[in-house]
């Protein structure tokens, strides 16, 4: 779960946020972080997933780091 992305530029600012259980995610992910019963997930406004991180703060902490402003959404 600790992989480089490069986060488009092209897309405007805003990424969205939200909580992604695991039943929900590939098996391959799941077995990455069998404590956790969910993750959150960073989208870009066309949708795309750009990251997945253990928790809610750190999906923040990444969006701002490249310079994007996170929103969450339920």
């Amino acid at each position: 779960m600790n992989m480089k992305h490069d986060f488009p530029t092209d897309a405007g600012n805003t990424v969205y946020v939200r909580r992604v259980t695991m039943e929900s995610l590939p098996t391959e992910v799941r077995m990455q972080a069998p404590e956790l019963d969910a993750l959150y997930a960073v989208h870009g406004v066309d949708g795309e997933r750009l990251a997945l991180v253990a928790d809610r703060r750190l999906a923040f902490a990444l969006a701002r780091q490249n310079e994007l402003v996170p929103v969450s959404v339920h």
